[in-house]
Formats: C-alpha cells, sequence, structure tokens
C-alpha cells in the first residue's frame, strides 16, 4: 500500500478509539474547502460554478485550523477551487502540521513548482494531485491542453524535493481500462507514493452531465482496470473500497466519515451534496437526518455514488469492525484486492439496461 506505516497506526488507534468510546458516528477525513475558485474549469466539476462574488471568498487560515480543531479527525483533506491560489495556504498547513494532522493538499499542480518554496517536506504534508489518466485523457478533461505536461513537472518537482506525492483520479464513462492501466504504470514510474481512483459524482451545477457512470457501468469498468492488476501498482486507499468499487463487495455510503467545512459553514449531509450548512460540527453530526441518505435510503442522489469520500469511510471502519473485516483487510493488503473477471457485456449493452431500470 502507498501509505506509511506511521500514518496507519495513527488512523487505526484513532478508530480504535472511538469504537471504544461507542461512537457510532466519527469523523475520519475532514474535507477543508478554504476557497471554490480555480485556475481551471472542468467539465465535471461542480464546485466552480458559482458567481463570482462567491469564488472571491476565503476562509482565513484562522477559521481552518479553528474548525479542525472541532471536528477533531486525524486526516485533512484540502479540496477546492484549487487550494495553491489561497493567500494563507502556508498558513494553514503549517498549523496542520503543528497539530499532527497528516494532510492530503489537492491540487491540480498548475501552480506546484512556483509554490514549493512556500512549504517544507514533512511526513504530514502530501500534495495530492489530480491526474485523470495520460495525456490526451487528462487534458480533454480538464479543458485545457498541456496541463498533464505542467502537472507532471510538478510533481517531478515535489518528489526531487523531498515531499510526499500521491495522484488522485476521477474516471468517467468512455474511459478506456487499458490506458488507466497504462496511466497507473506511468505514475508508479514517476514514483509517486501511491494512487487515489473514483467514478466521478455527478453534481447538479456540473457543465456535463452525459458522462457519469452508473453503478453497474462503474463496477464493469473497475474490474476490466484492476482484474489481474500489477503488484507494482501501489493505491493510497483501502483495498476494500477497490473491491467495492469493482462489484465484489457491497458497502453503503457513511456519509458523515469525510465531513466538510467550506465557506458556507459545515455542508449537509456531504462533500458531494449541498441540503443546507450547520454552523457547528456537533449540530452538523446530531441534527442532520442521516437515514435519509445512502442507497438503501432510496435517496436518488445517492443511488449510483460510489465515490470514495462516502464509501472509503465505510472500508475502515468494516476493517476495525470486526476480526473478519480486519482479516480480509490484511489478506487484501498482502495478495491485492479480490477482483473478480470481468464480465464480456458490453458497457452500451449495460447501459440500455440501466435505461430500463430507471424507466422501468
Amino acid at each position: 500500500m502507498g501509505v506509511p506505516v506511521s500514518q496507519m497506526w495513527t488512523v487505526a488507534s484513532y478508530v480504535i478509539k472511538q469504537k471504544l468510546k461507542g461512537n457510532k458516528r466519527y469523523p475520519l477525513v475532514l474535507m477543508l474547502e478554504p476557497l471554490f475558485r480555480c485556475n481551471l474549469s472542468c467539465a465535471g466539476c461542480g464546485k466552480i460554478q458559482y458567481p463570482d462574488h462567491i469564488l472571491k471568498r476565503v476562509l482565513s487560515a484562522e477559521q481552518c485550523l479553528a474548525a479542525t480543531d472541532e471536528c477533531g479527525a486525524p486526516m485533512v483533506s484540502i479540496p477546492g477551487g484549487e487550494p495553491l491560489l489561497h493567500p494563507e495556504i502556508k498558513q494553514i498547513v503549517e498549523g496542520l502540521v503543528a497539530r499532527k494532522k497528516y494532510i492530503y493538499l489537492c491540487t491540480n499542480a498548475i501552480l506546484l513548482q512556483s509554490k514549493l518554496h512556500l512549504f517544507k517536506p514533512s511526513k504530514y504534508l502530501t500534495f495530492s494531485v489530480h491526474m485523470d489518466g495520460l495525456q490526451h485523457e487528462h487534458d480533454e478533461a480538464v479543458c485545457r491542453d498541456g496541463v498533464y505536461e505542467k502537472a507532471l513537472g510538478g510533481i517531478k518537482a515535489a518528489l526531487k524535493e523531498g515531499f510526499r506525492v500521491t495522484t488522485n483520479t476521477t474516471l468517467f464513462d468512455g474511459a478506456q481500462p487499458e490506458r488507466a492501466r497504462e496511466f497507473f504504470d506511468e505514475m508508479m514510474k514517476v514514483g509517486v507514493e501511491g494512487m487515489m481512483v473514483s467514478p466521478g459524482y455527478s453534481y447538479s451545477k456540473a457543465p456535463d452531465q452525459k458522462h457519469f457512470l452508473g453503478r453497474q457501468k462503474t463496477n464493469q469498468l473497475f474490474k476490466k482496470i484492476l482484474f489481474d492488476g500489477k503488484r507494482s501498482w501501489k493505491f493510497n486507499q483501502s483495498p476494500l473500497f477497490l473491491e467495492f468499487l469493482a462489484g465484489t463487495r457491497d458497502f453503503e455510503c457513511t456519509p458523515w466519515g469525510n465531513p466538510t467545512y467550506n465557506i458556507f459553514g459545515w455542508q449537509k449531509p456531504c462533500y458531494l451534496l449541498q441540503e443546507g450548512y450547520a454552523a457547528t460540527f456537533k449540530e452538523l453530526i446530531s441534527d442532520t437526518t442521516w437515514e435519509n441518505y445512502g442507497r438503501k435510503s432510496g435517496n436518488a442522489a445517492c443511488q449510483d455514488c460510489m465515490v470514495h469520500c462516502g464509501h472509503e469511510p465505510t472500508a475502515v471502519d468494516h476493517t476495525f469492525g470486526s476480526w473478519n473485516g480486519f482479516w480480509s483487510t490484511v489478506k487484501a493488503t498482502i495478495a491485492g484486492p479480490k477482483i473478480l473477471k470481468p464480465a464480456p457485456e458490453s458497457f452500451e449493452a449495460m447501459e440500455i439496461t440501466e435505461k430500463k431500470v430507471v424507466n422501468g
């Protein structure tokens, strides 16, 4: 796995403590969005479609650190927007490192080389670079030519300076399994610590609504990508989550596992849905009607969601919820995730099936 032992131990001990305390709803990763502004306009993004007066707003470093203290999660992901555009990103990161939080600063890496001097290499800081595949796929996904090479340069520069670097890949309908496998090979050659993969979520604000994957197509795509996967591939996520993506196991969503704090407050119920905001983390946990979310709830917005921010916490909770879950994780970590051979059914046939199910 592409996760240091010290980080695994921190997370494991934290989860075990929560279970011993009897806490059923605890945060694993704080999704800290200090701004929505970005230097790209990706077709699948639902975060940059706000009016200018919203895109100009930012959380102060003080607000970011206060939210971190309030939440108490051992890990903090800093998405956006583009966090490197934030005028106080240096102070935010320094404050989180001082608190010994494991940070994933999510960036498109366009500015990474020019901003590296702001940071110091630390086991607590990882640059999570958004890479949606090889050059053609990535530049098409971000709607701008040349970004892949710019991001690759940023990755190499950060690695040379001794920083931890991972990649974060979102896959949509039309992704080619063999190209994804080639991309994994390339990232391992570059030397990143690990990779994260996830299907995209159909944000209502996203300009492109045609290429989000349904559940069946997600399973088939990830079976084709991960079946007979190479031992050299290192993923920065639970192997049980990878099994979930490929349809080997079924997980319900844990929406409170990765709570989101942004310029509007604590987002209800999760990073992907915007159904109001809470003033405090305690209010978010206690006042949100959690049974209204997740696939079993029947909520239409949750039926095809298999995104990591909702289901990775479920995989982690499953690992420490029983000896069977722990042993399954150990086996999958050592031998690789269990991925069934993909069926020969075409994506086109599955699309017809899914439409019949939706339309009755």
